[in-house]
């Protein structure tokens, strides 16, 4: 009898992904503009570090909420205690209230639905827990974050059935996709209990589109089942078209307090503060909220957390100032990322949200197959020494797509990357030509079409 559990011992965590043996990699040679100029750079984490200064400005304005004192006089000792599994009031009034700002103010969120969390991994693997049995599966559009197989399967024992999403539509959700998953998720014996989408899209970096929205709510309607959609990106929409939350789709529909729908949150993107692992579930169905209060004892907010984000989102003035200052900032470093990879004649799905793009390299492939894409992903790794994200890592079903980030570095680091990956480009452009002539030589032929470990520009397939 083994002295260790079979979840100790298992290998479903999902650790051995290209997702995170990219930044294993990384870790090991981590590039540093003095101390190690020629290590790999990160371009694998969505992290958002491109408005610390505003929050820090507020923070030096603001040293009370820092210093744990209000009015004056310190509060450590009442929030040194232990703190109700509920959070503070007023931080959680002051998350909704960013939330509705974020979304407009089109709809508003009732404080006592929301949920506190240890970040958004701890949300979406508690309403895992208070929606699903164990071998019960949940329908997923392709592709989807790579962090899903761990914090959606591997304690709670849920089963994910992906909606395969193809290029063809720019990935859009269809009817058809749909339906065709969830009967295959019965063709396997398993229970759909509902459907989890991002929106924004993470990989993608797109929002979805009114039609889907209600194309997913009259579906789940149809087969009673649930949505979470995780909107943890919803703050970094920097183009149009503009973010449309599920429960402003569902007011739209008469259809408000749907108690099968449900809204995971965080500041680990919006606010760029994965450090401070603050998460919520919105839910309108009191039993999911009383069930998943009670599992946040495994992860709680900090109450000096709370403390201190409750004064800085109570601020409407910075609050109002940071989403605008953001969301410019993201553009702007998005369209660099989009014209340095144009320069090397890499295209990307148009986006308008999120900290990443969806970069086309089907072109670069030696062959149309995942072995070709983790080739090439190798190479960028070992070569390049750049981290990106293999789209087989996000159960994308078409190879040569990558997730590239773009905020988690300064502009200098940015362009640095890019220039690494135009001279990598251009090594390949003059391979190719080179065996290109070799063999025509060889060939004493007029005009031969050859399929090269690399493909030229010139001769790529149009796909």
């Amino acid at each position: 009898m083994g002295l260790l559990s079979r979840k100790a011992t298992c290998n479903s965590h999902g650790q051995d992904s290209s997702y995170f043996l990219g930044w294993l990699e990384y870790e090991k040679n981590p590039y540093h503009h003095l101390h190690n100029p020629n290590g790999i750079i990160q371009m694998g984490l969505a992290e958002n570090q491109l408005s610390f200064d505003l929050l820090e400005t507020w923070l030096a304005k603001n040293p009370e909420a820092v210093g744990c004192k209000r009015d004056g006089q310190s509060i450590f000792r009442e929030l040194a205690l232990f703190q109700d599994y509920h959070g503070l009031p007023a931080f959680k009034k002051a998350l909704v209230d960013f939330m509705a700002e974020i979304r407009g103010n089109k709809v508003s969120f009732d404080p006592n639905n929301i949920v506190l969390t240890a970040g958004a991994t701890s949300a979406n693997e508690t309403l895992m827990f208070c929606l699903a049995e164990h071998c019960d599966a949940f329908l997923l559009p392709t592709p989807y974050y790579p962090g899903f197989d761990r914090d959606l399967k591997w304690r709670t024992g849920v089963e994910i059935v992906p909606i395969h999403c193809t290029s063809s539509n720019c990935f859009r959700i269809t009817a058809s996709a749909t339906e065709e998953a969830y009967q295959q998720a019965q063709k396997k014996n398993l229970t759909v209990k509902g459907i989890l989408i991002t929106n924004p899209s993470n990989p993608l970096g797109t929002t979805m589109t009114r039609p889907e929205l209600n194309l997913l709510i009259n579906f789940i309607t149809e087969k009673q089942i649930h949505l979470i959609s995780d909107e943890i990106y919803s703050g970094t929409v920097f183009n149009s078209p503009s973010f449309i939350s599920i429960i402003e789709a569902l007011k739209d529909m008469n259809m408000e307090k749907n108690n099968r729908v449900h809204i995971v949150y965080s500041l680990s993107k919006d606010l760029g503060l994965p450090g401070f692992r603050v998460g919520a579930i919105y839910s309108n169905d009191p039993t999911v909220v009383s069930a998943a209060v009670k599992m946040s004892s495994f992860g709680l907010v900090s109450s000096q957390t709370q403390y201190l984000l409750s004064v800085m989102l109570s601020d409407k003035k910075f609050r109002n100032h940071y989403i605008v200052k953001n969301q410019n900032r993201l553009l702007k470093r998005q369209r660099k990322l989009v014209s340095g990879l144009e320069k090397s004649g890499i295209r990307c799905l148009e986006s308008n949200a999120g900290l990443f793009c969806w970069v086309d390299m089907r072109h670069l492939l030696s062959s149309d197959t995942f072995e070709a894409e983790m080739e090439l992903w190798e190479r960028i790794i070992y070569d390049v020494k750049l981290n990106i994200s293999p789209g087989s890592s996000c159960h994308c079903n078409e190879p040569g797509w990558f997730r590239v980030c773009f905020a988690n570095m300064s502009e200098d680091t940015l362009e640095l990357a890019m220039q690494r990956l135009k001279s990598f480009v251009g090594s390949i452009k003059k391979h190719n030509h080179q065996e290109l002539e070799k063999l025509r030589k060889e060939s004493h032929v007029g005009k031969w079409i050859f399929r090269l470990p690399f493909q030229s520009f010139n001769e790529q397939d149009q796909r």
